[in-house]
């Protein structure tokens, strides 16, 4: 994307602005403080996206500079979106989830969420994939304004149980 925000793969030298996005992401969902996540899983979870034979990805959103021109947020890390492909029993090609999407509270409603997701889009159909899917929680309107505009309700519901 041209303009105010590139969207980029994360690379390893994004770790230092992409570890508090990951932990604005987590305390979001509720897992933060004596909720948190181990480091052991923050940690597995970013070598993941640079290892081949991992099916997990990252994109972020990088500023270009704000809207009026100025350069006081170069390079600065607005949001990051984080994807997997797996298999199907349904299609031939790889299923793509969108597991984690979050920006900073600043640059909500300024378009970074979707261009993420259009990323996400635009890997995944180069990579074969006929479908993009995520999940959100029921209480989180704000988000579910924007995804009502670019994807449609699948009408499931999901089950889980920890183990």
């Amino acid at each position: 994307m041209s303009g105010p925000i590139t969207i980029r793969p994360v690379t390893r030298q994004d770790f230092d602005q992409w570890l508090p996005l990951w932990e604005g992401y987590n305390a979001f969902y509720g897992r933060s403080g004596a909720t948190a996540l181990p480091n052991e899983i923050t940690e597995m979870t970013w070598s993941r996206f640079f290892d081949a034979y991992e099916p997990v990805h990252a994109l972020v959103a990088e500023a270009n500079g704000d809207t009026e021109g100025k350069t006081d947020s170069l390079g600065q890390l607005l949001g990051l979106v984080h994807y997997l492909y797996h298999r199907s029993t349904t299609a031939i090609g790889p299923n793509c989830y969108l597991q984690d999407l979050f920006t900073t509270e600043a640059s909500r409603g300024k378009g970074i969420g979707r261009a993420l997701i259009n990323g996400v889009y635009d890997r995944a159909k180069a990579a074969g994939s006929g479908r993009v899917y995520w999940l959100t929680h029921e209480t989180n309107h704000t988000a579910m304004k924007l995804y009502d505009k670019i994807g449609e309700r699948s009408g499931f519901v999901v089950y889980r149980k920890l183990l």
